[in-house]
């Protein structure tokens, strides 16, 4: 019976410790869950605190500027504006003589801007601390602005004033440098006149030169042969109708065939026929007259010769004493009152043998062959030349007066203007239409100056009105004494312009464009050499 009861009693016992340590393992599982799950809240929650946008303690993460400044209680916001007005206030305090009171501001201004360089080097945000000081002084100090009237409205009103100070002085600093850029256009270098002085010097000691120049009369035949290619240069200037004529010569493909009809004045005369005289050019021909030996050109004829005569005119393009001293600069310009600048429209009597000539200013430099420019069809017109009204600037609105009725009825203000410069000039059709009267009409007409300033090229616009032939832009490049011409159209060129101010033989002369002028002029030549040309 007992060891009945006994092995009765045993799987009790077992069945008891089971239970038992079944319990406390589900007790150690449900407490490590616990455990997990609080750990689990706090670094979660620890993440979360670690994504907030700042904190003071950190110094690995890069601070975000922007995300800075637009925070409401952004301390580093508030100084930056505090700083831009201070900044605006200084000036104004300066200007008023209130030096001090500009200097403890410029003061407070430095240790603003202290503190958010530290921060920014720190890379970390203002705290209110350390900002509190300099937010508070600066504030006394932009307080005490206003006590001297330094607000807003003040502010405004003085930076209007100062804005419309800068603009006076930026027109005046203007008006000087063009005016300074005039004068030195103007300028005959010391060089040039030495050259001029010594030719003169030459024609008059030396009696080869006439010897030599009676000889070559009995090429004159040649100035009226019209089978030839006749070309014409209005100048003063010695050099730079020697390289109009040597660079033809040297581009041309028959320079033989080629005649410069050359004019000048009487003080230039000898100097320019001691020059051309000494020198050759690939056999052109060469003949040089005096406008001065015109009996034709007088003022009974010439109306702008009256014009140009008259005391009031050169009292007007001179002084700029009328109309308010706002007479453009560019008028007092002495080539406007030199008959050397008008003559161009009197070339059928300056050459009354000729049917066609080529006309070409001093400031140009031919690189192509011209002869084609003989055989271009003219369609019945007197003028061929190369349009510019590639731009809106360059149409008759620009050069003429259309306020006045004559202008108005008789010329379309869009129509398109051309350059002189390199022009043809028909000259059998000129005679024909009595273009020259047409000239005259309109300078008449223009005695009082409201119908156009000085100048040849708005009586020019009208008087070959309807009669100007469209030349291919590539005869004829401008642009390269005042702006930047593209290389490709340098390099298509026949003859390049340099019109404007910055004339290659000048010293205010656009560097780029010089060597394609220079290479035509022999500076090795012993005259050069004495007068210092390099």
């Amino acid at each position: 019976m007992r060891r009945r009861n006994s092995d009765f009693r045993r799987p009790v016992r077992r069945r008891f410790s089971n239970v038992f340590w079944l319990t406390v393992c589900g007790l150690a599982i449900l407490l490590l869950i616990i455990l997990l799950s609080r750990e689990t809240r706090d670094s979660s929650s620890r993440l979360v605190y670690t994504k907030r946008p700042y904190r003071h303690d950190r110094s690995g993460d890069g601070l975000n500027i922007t995300e800075e400044m637009l925070r409401p209680e952004s301390m580093a916001r508030q100084l930056n504006d505090q700083i831009s007005l201070a900044k605006a206030i200084v000036v104004i305090a300066k200007e008023s003589n209130n030096l001090q009171f500009a200097w403890e501001l410029s003061a407070q201004i430095r240790n603003s801007q202290m503190l958010l360089s530290n921060a920014a080097s720190r890379r970390s945000p203002l705290t209110n601390r350390e900002s509190e000081n300099a937010i508070r002084d600066m504030a006394l100090l932009l307080y005490q602005a206003q006590q001297f009237h330094y607000d807003s409205a003040t502010m405004f009103m003085r930076l209007k004033a100062k804005i419309q100070s800068l603009e006076e002085q930026m027109n005046s600093f203007s008006e000087k440098s063009s005016k300074y850029g005039q004068i030195a256009a103007e300028e005959v270098p010391k060089s040039l006149y030495c050259l001029g002085v010594r030719l003169t010097a030459e024609w008059f000691r030396s009696s080869n030169l006439e010897r030599k120049l009676k000889e070559e009369k009995q090429v004159a035949a040649k100035l009226v042969d019209t089978g030839l290619y006749h070309f014409c240069v209005f100048s003063d200037n010695i050099l730079a109708t020697s390289v109009v004529v040597n660079s033809t010569a040297m581009n041309s493909k028959n320079p033989d065939m080629v005649v410069f009809h050359l004019v000048t004045d009487e003080v230039n005369y000898a100097a320019m026929k001691a020059w051309f005289t000494m020198n050759s050019f690939r056999g052109v021909t060469v003949d040089v007259q005096k406008f001065e030996d015109f009996s034709w050109l007088n003022a009974s004829y010439v109306p702008v010769l009256k014009q140009l005569q008259d005391s009031d005119t050169q009292n007007y393009y001179f002084s700029g004493n009328h109309d308010n001293s706002r007479t453009p600069i560019k008028f007092r310009n002495p080539k406007y009152l030199s008959m050397l600048n008008h003559l161009r429209f009197y070339i059928p009597e300056v050459f009354p043998a000729l049917k066609k000539v080529v006309f070409l200013d001093d400031d140009v430099v031919v690189q192509k062959d011209l002869s084609a420019l003989f055989s271009i069809d003219m369609n019945g017109n007197v003028n061929g030349a190369v349009e510019t009204c590639m731009e809106t600037f360059h149409r008759y609105h620009k050069y003429l007066n259309y306020s006045h009725p004559l202008i108005r009825q008789h010329f379309d203000p869009d129509a398109c203007g051309w350059a002189f410069g390199m022009n043809v000039f028909d000259l059998v059709e000129w005679r024909k239409r009595n273009v020259t009267g047409i000239y005259h009409y309109w300078q008449e007409k223009n005695v009082d100056r409201t119908l156009w300033k000085l100048g040849t090229l708005p009586p020019g616009l009208l008087t070959f009105y309807g009669l100007t032939e469209a030349l291919n832009p590539s005869w004829h490049v401008l642009g390269l004494g005042y702006t930047n011409v593209d290389s490709k159209l340098i390099e298509k060129g026949a003859v390049l312009h340099y019109n404007g101010n910055s004339k290659p033989w000048l010293k205010i002369g656009i560097e780029k464009y010089k060597p394609l002028w220079e290479k035509y002029v022999d500076y090795g030549h012993p005259l050069l050499q004495l007068c210092n040309f390099h």
